[in-house]
């Protein structure tokens, strides 16, 4: 209890209170406002029309209703698509070839092109399922024309065409917006690196003023100061996702008082884990280097920009040691999908092997560390209490 006091007098008049509190909400709030409008509702595209017909200007007229893209100039004439595509201007260059009307009063098969700019996937959102509907469509239209002008009725014409309709609903983020996972992996990465920071350099600070073993040799007294940090991390990451509701649209709905519990598991295994990191530093200026072992892992492999299915099942498997893997799929669970807190035992336990483990190592170094340091102490006073008896 004497090392939990210690360590709160000394979090509270530190900077890491306000780090861990300021530092998460400038991302929350700067990153939340600069994608609360990231989804390309019209994607810019270039249209060359070269058949200069009634029926290429209705297609026109089409692609640019549709909701996923915008007709920004039209060309008359064949240009290179490197030139268009080259200043950014559009992302897609869509082609209507000569005799297009014709062909199709014909019933004659026309091939359109589409060439898109790929070097920044993020500006095709929907593009592709966009042209594909403005396609079918047509093609739809036509044939239920020529087939009602043959006689057919609308209904039985519409069965012959398309037998089969999709309906597709996008669930749980249906507007693909970058703060439900982008931005937000973007504010755990803050929050991970301002705690395993803080809570790395306990080791190396208290060894540096003498006192690693002031309150005994128990591991228990340094684990206990990882308390402090656990319970800031919960209480800012609560807040910066409540911020993120408010200001970025964020999906957020779990109960607080519920969510409340896997974050603060989450907290602990983190602050442990920057615990164990830096407890062997000879120096607070080093913990931060150790720190990037666990960062950038989590950047990369735990969910932020990308799904983990998407990597080979051994990075799959070296991401469970990390705390962000779980607390992600904690979000994507309980928050953005409404479930319930019974529902996740898996990613809670995980993260309670994580304290045990990492609890388990801290206590092998702080008793071999003691181990080595007592004995030392026991020879100085044994040295020094042979000359008084002699």
């Amino acid at each position: 209890m004497k090392s939990l006091i210690d360590e709160w007098k000394y979090v509270a008049g530190s900077k890491y209170v306000r780090l861990i509190f300021i530092g998460p909400l400038v991302a929350a709030l700067f990153f939340g406002f600069m994608f609360s409008q990231n989804q390309i509702s019209e994607s810019p595209v270039v249209v060359i029309d070269e058949d200069h017909s009634s029926y290429s200007r209705q297609l026109i007229s089409k692609i640019n209703a549709s909701p996923h893209m915008s007709v920004t100039n039209v060309h008359a004439s064949r240009l290179n698509p490197e030139i268009l595509l080259a200043n950014e201007q559009a992302v897609a260059v869509i082609m209507l070839p000569k005799q297009l009307e014709l062909r199709q009063q014909q019933g004659i098969t026309t091939n359109l092109g589409i060439l898109m700019d790929n070097t920044m996937p993020s500006g095709l959102t929907g593009i592709r399922t966009a042209i594909q509907e403005v396609i079918l469509t047509e093609n739809m239209t036509l044939s239920m024309i020529r087939l009602t002008q043959k006689g057919m009725d609308a209904e039985t014409s519409q069965g012959l065409v398309a037998p089969l309709s999709l309906q597709q609903r996008m669930l749980f983020n249906p507007t693909t917006s970058y703060v439900d996972f982008m931005v937000l992996g973007f504010v755990n990465i803050v929050v991970l690196m301002i705690t395993t920071s803080a809570a790395g350099s306990i080791g190396p600070r208290l060894r540096q003023e003498g006192k690693l073993f002031a309150n005994g040799k128990s591991p228990l007294q340094l684990w206990i100061r990882s308390v402090p940090y656990a319970v800031l991390t919960t209480l800012s990451l609560l807040l910066c996702y409540g911020l993120l509701k408010q200001v970025g649209g964020m999906r957020f709905e779990a109960e607080p008082y519920l969510f409340i519990i896997p974050l603060l598991v989450y907290a602990f295994a983190l602050s442990l884990m920057g615990l164990l990191i830096g407890y062997s530093a000879t120096d607070v200026s080093k913990v931060n280097l150790r720190t990037s072992f666990v960062l950038y892992p989590s950047f990369l492999a735990t969910g932020i920009q990308l799904t983990p299915l998407a990597f080979p099942e051994f990075f799959q498997i070296s991401a469970w040691a990390l705390p962000m893997n779980w607390l992600n799929r904690l979000i994507r669970g309980m928050a953005f999908r409404e479930g319930e807190l019974s529902a996740y035992s898996q990613e809670l336990g995980a993260l309670l092997i994580i304290i045990g483990v990492v609890s388990l190592l801290m206590g092998l170094l702080v008793l071999r560390e003691a181990g080595k340091v007592y004995p030392s102490r026991e020879q100085h006073v044994n040295l020094g209490v042979l000359p008084s008896s002699s």
